[in-house]
């Protein structure tokens, strides 16, 4: 993977999708029309933090995170999602 030229600030966490599947267990193709938005990411980049409340996430965890948050981004033409740790429910372990 190549470094990414972003830094998150505060308490910021840049993610990248993980993609969802594009067939189904018994072969079917999935049209892109009725594919669900993916809720799970792997962390690439983190903020420093908040004053008193160091960040749990690392880069590396996959995580789950809630449907509509965060901003999507395209960096060096792949998309990613730059949120507050906040909005991220769990590590996936």
């Amino acid at each position: 993977m190549s470094k990414l030229k972003i830094q998150p600030l505060s308490d910021r966490v840049l993610l990248e999708p993980i993609q969802a599947e594009t067939k189904t267990a018994s072969g079917l193709y999935i049209p892109d029309s009725a594919k669900e938005k993916p809720q799970e990411a792997t962390v690439v980049a983190i903020g420093k933090g908040i004053k008193d409340q160091p960040m749990t996430v690392k880069i590396g965890d996959k995580v789950i995170y809630g449907k509509y948050a965060g901003t999507e981004l395209k960096l060096d033409g792949k998309d990613y999602i730059m949120m507050r740790e906040a909005d991220i429910l769990a590590i996936l372990k």
